[in-house]
């Protein structure tokens, strides 16, 4: 439909903007009535046979409580501890590292849903133009002028097939994976700290254990000399005495070098310099303790619980629908094409009916010979696929394993500490009683020496167990898949650039 131009100066830009557009709307509606079908396997969560309890577990007399592992760390009732992991969660680089793969999955994903949706480019341009031709009279005649032009471009990929769809399916599930990645390394984090504190505090009481036990060992070596001096003892006892305080006392470097580790573990672990934790963790602090019983569930429930396991799932979801995205281009494919231009001599021209011209019209590509590498690809990604189904069954029996472990050993190690504990009670008397024995001469100093390096083994041997019984609780809370519940914002970035528009760029 023809209508008058208007005067220059008085176009109805309503008007204008439809007529430009009207073809590129034609292409949008064309597009979706052809998009269709979509190649390659729809995803299905793998099944997987698992035991209905756990087989090292007391067989509990009504149905087993659900794990809660919330906070599963207040257990040990240790408020500089949850200080600590509320720290890390903060302030950790590998937690930082995680939620940037979180942000780049986003983005992932925004970029492949992009392909969906035609893309529309625009073009202008003036020029200044100088032609020459010939008169009738021989005489070269020469005329300038000036052309201006704009115009829209469009191209959309139809997907017939849903090679993109399959890519934004992908990509969806990457963001999922990315974000129980996240979840892992929190649990990881939190184990980690809880760890490396109880293994700290267990390194501080091990070295006062041995201060104080050295200390009486000089208190003894001290007697047998008076004892020597007065006739009544032998110098072997006297060496004998000495020998035994210095080899207690030696054990200390050994155990300042663990504790300095795991201190300086920690002050890396929060995201800070090693030292960093010298003044709160110097204040000293006992073996942190756990309450027990922890709820341990039925074995299915790692399958949710566990963010590792959830991360190999999506993971395996992901490179499914890979697999299509690979088989898609196998098949032909349709693109919509347009174009809308206007060209005019004078700017005030640009629009009018008699300047506009416009295109639009599929495109086909149809693969006919590749050297196989298509279906190559297509194989590459059934690979793929395969290997992550795997990763997802090894993730599942490795937290089975890893929750099994951790009920045996804590079950074996509350055991052992009552044993450790009777022990050290027994040896306490038999020293105390050895000692007062000896000062009245009824008893040999070689029962004093027996019984005084009894008691520290079996002292040290009690704390190392509840460094052991904590260490365990916190092997089972991990293995059940505790980890941080708590909000986690993964939408800032660590680096703010500055300054990123258009700029004189200058090297530093």
């Amino acid at each position: 439909m023809m209508t008058r131009a208007k005067p220059r100066g008085e176009h109805d830009t309503a008007a204008v903007r439809r007529r430009l557009t009207r073809p590129l709307s034609g292409l949008v509606v064309a597009g979706t009535l052809l998009a269709g079908c979509a190649v390659g396997p729809d995803y299905a969560a793998p099944g997987i046979e698992l035991p209905t309890m756990w087989n090292n577990a007391k067989p509990p007399r009504t149905a087993p409580p659900v794990a809660d592992l919330r906070q599963w760390w207040r257990r040990f009732n240790d408020p500089l501890l949850s200080q600590l992991i509320e720290q890390a969660v903060q302030s950790n680089l590998s937690v930082a590292s995680a939620k940037a793969r979180i942000r780049e999955a986003r983005a992932t994903r925004r970029q492949a849903i992009g392909a969906l949706f035609p893309s529309l480019e625009g073009t202008g341009s003036a020029t200044r133009n100088q032609v020459s031709a010939s008169s009738t009279g021989g005489s070269a005649v020469t005329s300038t002028y000036n052309q201006f032009q704009a115009g829209f471009d469009s191209t959309w990929e139809l997907d017939i097939f849903g090679g993109n769809r399959r890519a934004v399916e992908a990509s969806s599930y990457g963001v999922d994976a990315a974000e129980d990645d996240l979840r892992s390394t929190l649990l990881t984090l939190i184990g980690d700290v809880t760890a490396y504190y109880a293994e700290a505090r267990g390194y501080q009481a091990r070295i006062a254990l041995a201060r104080r036990t050295a200390a009486s060992q000089r208190e003894t070596a001290a007697l047998t000399q008076r004892k020597f001096d007065a006739g009544s003892s032998s110098a072997v006892d006297v060496a004998k005495a000495a020998a035994q305080a210095a080899t207690t006392e030696a054990n200390i470097p050994t155990y300042q070098v663990g504790y300095s580790e795991a201190m300086h573990r920690l002050g890396v672990l929060l995201g800070r310099e090693p030292t960093a934790l010298s003044q709160p963790m110097g204040q000293g602090g006992g073996i942190p303790a756990p309450r027990l019983p922890l709820p341990k569930g039925i074995p299915a429930d790692v399958l949710v619980m566990r963010p590792d396991v959830r991360q190999a799932e999506r993971q395996l979801a992901q490179y499914t629908a890979k697999i299509g995205q690979a088989e898609a281009a196998l098949y032909p494919s349709v693109s919509l094409t347009g174009s809308v231009s206007t060209t005019a001599l004078k700017i005030g021209d640009l629009a009018k009916n008699s300047t506009i011209g416009w295109s639009i019209g599929p495109a086909l590509s149809v693969p006919i010979f590749n050297g196989g590498q298509l279906r190559a690809a297509v194989e590459i990604s059934e690979a793929e696929r395969d290997q992550y189904y795997v990763a997802w069954h090894a993730a599942v029996l490795t937290a089975l394993e890893d929750v099994e472990n951790a009920i045996v050993a804590l079950a074996q190690e509350q055991l052992r500490i009552r044993s450790l504990t009777e022990a050290s009670r027994r040896y306490r008397d038999a020293a105390r009683l050895s000692r007062s024995l000896y000062e009245t001469g009824s008893s040999s100093f070689l029962d004093v020496l027996d019984a005084e390096r009894s008691l520290y083994t079996a002292e040290d041997s009690l704390l190392q167990s509840r460094v052991t019984v904590a260490t365990s609780f916190i092997a089972l809370a991990k293995g059940l898949g505790g980890g941080w519940d708590g909000a986690i914002d993964s939408s800032r970035p660590e680096v703010i650039d500055p300054n990123t528009g258009p700029h004189i760029a200058i090297a530093q």
